[in-house]
């Protein structure tokens, strides 16, 4: 058998490689605690786009049912599934309403973020720096969070897809899709590239420390690469984007490495056209891809995790309660969250709700908002991850006691 020769070119083709992964590799934001460590592994799910919370949880009842159905002739949903006397859930998020009713999972009504804007992009980043009405915030709520922590593990932070600005400038942050886009170009070479990657990373800038600290998150994904991955409890994920990605930090978590956060990124949720059909359609395409992904995501992780487990599902705002001329609805103002964990006080849907007559809504149009998406958040920092630092992590926002979402 001939025998393989490795030439210069191979060797700097294999240092690429691992320096390309270094860079651009994919893995939503998560960050690995001291495996002693008490407190929760936090997954943030952002819904990019707008979900329209009032097709997400409707009225059921009552005179809001009334002018919900006025509101929306051709796109309102029926057979919701009961959350209670009030409000009933899209039946295509079947899945989450049994978790709903094994009372670990719960949703926040009405919730979000205060400010006054419709545009995408300033409230996706006004949500995630953690500051409403400032965009020149150096850093990101959970890059607070984890620099209060102190923590000092190799992967303190994951992200699934790209940067995101709840984690700008927290340099651990690793980016994986997959584990499998997160490992140095196999040659034969691998330990003198490493060798020569770690001598050309060895200083104390910003960018020796990222480079540095990759080479050991490489150390720790590797070993999955090539292992075909056996979810627990019978749990199985689909192939589309968001369960892929909960796949990889259901794995992530299971390395027993102290992930700490997590961040994933669904989007697709503008719908301005054609948003239903009857029951179906687009929409409950993508709730029915959000409730498998999540619900196999708890089942994977019911399996020794999720007593220290915390999922947050957040979207930049809802959508206004009248449909529009194309069968879908434009930006609105109050929305819905989503939580989930093994200390979650679920079952229960909470907020106060402001009511849907014209003059209960924000600007005569929009779902008006009673609870700020960072009261939610503070809470779930002072129980769940023992911070009680929201001052500091939401800068000029106090929070007013509690909603009582989580136990501590």
């Amino acid at each position: 058998m001939p025998s393989l020769k490795f030439t210069r070119r191979h060797f700097l083709q294999g240092c690429s490689s691992a320096i390309a992964a270094l860079a651009g590799a994919r893995l939503t934001n998560a960050a690995f605690a001291q495996q002693d460590d008490p407190t929760d592994t936090l997954v943030v799910v952002f819904l990019r786009g707008g979900w329209d919370a009032l097709n997400v949880v409707a009225p059921i009842a009552g005179d809001d049912r009334g002018y919900y159905e006025a509101a929306r002739p051709d796109i309102k949903i029926t057979n919701l599934l009961p959350l209670n006397d009030q409000f009933g859930m899209h039946p295509a998020l079947a899945p989450l309403h049994e978790l709903y009713q094994q009372g670990k999972m719960a949703a926040i009504h009405a919730v979000g973020l205060n400010y006054d804007t419709r545009s995408h992009f300033d409230a996706m980043e006004y949500i995630e720096l953690g500051t409403p009405g400032s965009k020149s915030t150096t850093s990101g709520w959970i890059t607070r969070y984890l620099q209060s922590t102190g923590t000092t593990s190799i992967l303190p932070a994951l992200s699934t897809v790209g940067a995101p600005s709840s984690l700008l400038n927290y340099v651990p942050t690793v980016n994986l899709n997959d584990p499998g886009d997160f490992s140095q170009w196999e040659n034969g070479l691998a330990v003198s590239q490493q060798k020569a990657l770690r001598q050309m990373y060895n200083g104390e800038t910003l960018l020796h420390r990222a480079g540095l600290r990759t080479l050991e998150s490489l150390d720790i994904v590797h070993p999955l690469v090539e292992q075909e991955y056996q979810p627990s409890n019978g749990a199985s994920y689909n192939d589309d984007e968001l369960s892929q990605q909960l796949k990889t930090v259901a794995r992530m978590i299971k390395l027993d490495a102290g992930l700490r956060v997590a961040t994933v990124d669904y989007g697709g949720w503008d719908t301005h056209e054609y948003e239903t059909d009857g029951n179906g359609g687009y929409i409950a395409e993508l709730l029915g891809n959000l409730a498998s992904g999540l619900s196999n995501f708890y089942l994977d992780l019911d399996s020794g995790y999720t007593d220290r487990l915390s999922v947050v599902v957040i979207s930049e705002f809802g959508r206004r309660l009248v449909q529009n001329e194309d069968y879908g609805t434009d930006h609105g103002h109050g929305n819905v969250m989503f939580t989930l964990g093994g200390d979650v006080n679920g079952g229960q849907v909470y907020g106060t709700w402001p009511g849907l007559h014209n003059d209960q809504l924000y600007d005569h149009a929009d779902l008006a908002i009673t609870t700020d998406y960072r009261q939610v958040l503070s809470e779930l920092l002072a129980r769940r991850l023992r911070n009680t630092n929201a001052g500091t992590i939401f800068p000029g926002f106090a929070p007013s006691g509690e909603l009582g979402i989580f136990r501590s």
